[in-house]
């Protein structure tokens, strides 16, 4: 038997930023509180160069590799290149915020990226086990991360909800992964999917196909495998929040893709109407329970799990069209939640954490541009035109009318005029509210420049939305 040398080339920016991890995790012990800022520095030129090999080995074509384990295609090069810039984009927040409540600390570093190289293993998973693999180590560090501010109960409860909850919905992944591998005799998911092919109504193959929707309808944060999402958002402090609400959501999308679209596309029709149950759930739950909160990262939660629900609607259409607008769909998401927990944390400062919607009250008479910047930001997540959001919506809603569930495109609608409240909600307390606090509000040049672009990137990529949309079809192959 001989053994074939793998061709390591492809999976280059993984081994890159794990050895970068290495080299932060050691060079961290020797650092003083006031030198941490090393440690910030080379987080983010880890990311940096991350995105500059992925960005190297785009090409149109699909790469194989570590026996068929790992796959380089188009669509893994592009959600890469969008997690490194958002995690770069989270570490620009929170550094100040980091360093305001004693957690400079090398920890939440190494942890988020040891969370991206989780990410990038379940972009690039072409087995089901490379895809544990990555799902479990994303989810270990979150864990860490949620409990990392150690005098707080209301984290640490935070995080063992999590850690309870996720174990349950990895234990039912890892069962549905084992009853497909009965069936098909494999984990590569090509061979799952030409085995697959033909026993779509053997019973122990729906089962596995449950248990696995169990699994990553959690991850997701989609009805009725919510629970974690509010609690974990509000328990965690704001730094881990905007790391755990953004990138994670894009290797939950590839996770889908890769086990629905490529492992199990011939049983679109089971799965199909899974999706449409988990869809409908999400936008009715996630909208009308955002209507009662007080607390705008719980606010945002309910938001996040509504837009879930959109996202499902692309992918249970069947189509590249409609996979291309859910891809779409995710990276906006990611762009917009980037945005609203980002002016969490610019209203924060030590001792007082800015999540009650009444600390927004009035802020146009305190700070008439950042007003402004989270108008922008709540249109867009309304999906007011030409907002960004809207952009993200339509498109979703197209492939869903193309795919003849014109029924279901109007549930969304309905759903997504409910939603328009609670976010017009925050802008008539932005706008007609007298402000409950009167300290003159002034944050840092840097954290305000980068919300500023942050928030102006959703009207501005929102006038010519199709260069994005276009990447996102060329990327699936259309």
């Amino acid at each position: 038997m001989t053994f074939d040398m793998p061709n390591f080339v492809p999976a280059m920016p993984e081994i890159f930023v794990l050895g970068m991890v290495c080299l932060i995790l050691i060079l961290d012990l020797f650092l003083s509180d006031r030198s941490r800022v090393v440690t910030y520095l080379l987080s983010q030129a880890t990311l940096v160069g991350a995105f500059l090999l992925s960005f190297g080995l785009y090409s149109g074509e699909q790469v194989l590799t570590f026996s068929d384990s790992f796959i380089l295609d188009p669509m893994a090069s592009v959600l890469k290149m969008v997690v490194y810039a958002a995690v770069f984009m989270v570490l620009l927040y929170s550094r100040d915020y980091l360093r305001q409540r004693g957690m400079f600390r090398g920890e939440y570093f190494v942890l988020a990226l040891c969370g991206v190289l989780g990410m990038m293993v379940m972009i690039s998973a072409h087995s089901m086990l490379t895809l544990y693999m990555g799902l479990e180590l994303l989810s270990l560090s979150m864990y860490a991360m949620v409990a990392l501010q150690r005098d707080s109960a209301v984290a640490a409860e935070a995080a063992m909800k999590y850690f309870i909850l996720g174990a349950m919905a990895s234990a039912m992944l890892l069962y549905g992964m084992s009853m497909i591998y009965g069936v098909t005799g494999t984990l590569d998911l090509s061979e799952v999917s030409n085995s697959v092919a033909g026993q779509e109504r053997q019973l122990i193959l729906i089962f596995g196909l449950v248990f696995l929707m169990v699994g990553v309808a959690f991850k997701l944060g989609a009805v009725p495998f919510h629970m974690w999402v509010p609690d974990v958002y509000h328990g965690s402090p704001t730094a881990v929040t905007i790391y755990i609400s953004t990138a994670p959501k894009l290797a939950a999308f590839a996770m889908l893709m890769r086990l629905l679209v490529d492992g199990l596309g011939s049983l679109h029709a089971q799965w199909h109407d899974i999706l449409v149950l988990l869809s409908v759930l999400s936008l009715a739950i996630g909208n009308i329970v955002a209507i009662a909160q007080t607390n705008i990262k719980r606010m945002l939660a309910y938001s996040g799990i509504s837009h879930i629900g959109f996202l499902l609607l692309g992918v249970l259409t069947g189509a590249q069209e409609g996979y291309a607008a859910a891809m779409f769909y995710a990276i906006v998401y990611v762009i917009m939640g980037l945005g609203g927990f980002g002016m969490v944390i610019l209203m924060s400062r030590a001792g007082f954490e800015a999540d009650q919607l009444d600390d927004y009250k009035g802020l146009n008479q305190r700070s008439p541009w950042f007003a402004l910047m989270m108008m922008f930001l709540m249109f867009s997540m309304a999906g007011v035109p030409p907002f960004l959001g809207f952009w993200a919506k339509l498109s979703v809603l197209q492939a869903v009318v193309d795919a003849n569930m014109v029924w279901l495109a109007a549930v969304a609608v309905i759903f997504s005029v409910i939603g328009a409240f609670y976010y017009l909600r925050i802008v008539k307390l932005l706008y007609f509210d007298k402000p409950v606090i009167d300290e003159p509000f002034k944050p840092s040049f840097d954290l305000a420049a980068i919300f500023s672009a942050n928030a102006l990137a959703v009207i501005l990529i929102g006038l010519a939305p199709s260069s994005l949309m276009t990447i996102c079809k060329q990327t699936l192959g259309l």
